[in-house]
């Protein structure tokens, strides 16, 4: 899923995003300096710099990875959502909403998302947190594509964003491992993202978007509700719920496998 989570990444990427001081390019590690530098001005505190920062390398792997990308898909929507929705992850989804139904009912009632429109995400993204979240480093990845003068901006802006998550104790540094554009937790957000739509559902004081099916669930409630997603309007492409779920995913084809899975679930 990673390839394909990076249509939804970089076509967030190019929304409006602050300005960052730390000069990008030249020397790794008088970048790292600057833009702790930064952090520290942004609130953020000097353990917490030191412990996510301190020590932090380059990694080549990631820029390689980022170069070769082409942020589209090549697929048509037939031949993509066979790749993706197919009769395991169909019975795997309808599983996870008998499990979790008096959940997923809660998260309907405050929220106003359909449960089958979650639980088809869920399973798109991580394979309801059982498959891949990614495997990197999140302050390496985001350090090294920040440091890049492609896209600084944006990165310094997620690289600061990662930092509050540990500094506000949502996650200990050793969980904060993601994917090649730092995406962290079972529907895969971007540490901006975790920042502005998570919810602490199950009330434990901390946004756990790893381990947590219930803060897993609601936020990504959280973040289609904020964009504009009603519950009981038609969700197929071309329809307002469709439009809100750009914040999700830009990509149509995505967002119309978004729909044919959630209609599988249920029946349709």
């Amino acid at each position: 899923m990673l390839r394909c989570r990076l249509a939804v990444v970089f076509g967030a990427l190019l929304l409006a995003t602050p300005s960052y001081a730390a000069r990008c390019g030249g020397s790794f590690p008088a970048f790292v300096q600057s833009f702790s530098q930064e952090a520290a001005a942004a609130g953020i505190q000097q353990d917490v710099i030191s412990q996510a920062l301190g020590g932090v390398q380059q990694d080549g792997g990631v820029l390689a990875f980022d170069r070769r990308q082409r942020y589209t898909f090549n697929k048509t929507f037939e031949q993509y959502v066979a790749t993706r929705v197919g009769s395991g992850r169909i019975n795997g989804g309808r599983a996870m909403l008998q499990r979790h139904a008096a959940l997923l009912s809660k998260i309907e009632q405050q929220y106003g998302v359909p449960r089958q429109i979650l639980v088809a995400i869920w399973g798109l993204e991580t394979d309801f947190g059982k498959g891949d979240m990614g495997k990197l480093p999140v302050f390496r990845v985001l350090t090294t594509l920040a440091h890049d003068c492609r896209r600084t901006d944006l990165f310094q802006g997620e690289l600061l964003a990662a930092l509050k998550i540990l500094q506000r104790g949502d996650l200990r540094l050793n969980d904060m491992i993601g994917a090649y554009a730092g995406e962290i937790g079972q529907t895969q957000f971007l540490p901006s993202s975790y920042i502005k739509y998570g919810v602490d559902f199950d009330g434990d004081g901390h946004v756990d978007l790893r381990h947590s099916v219930p803060d897993v669930l609601a936020s990504t409630a959280n973040l289609l509700h904020s964009n504009g997603f009603k519950m009981g309007a038609p969700y197929g492409e071309g329809s307002a719920n469709f439009e809100a779920m750009r914040e999700w995913n830009r990509a149509v084809i995505y967002r119309k496998t978004i729909g044919y899975f959630a209609d599988q679930l249920v029946g349709r």
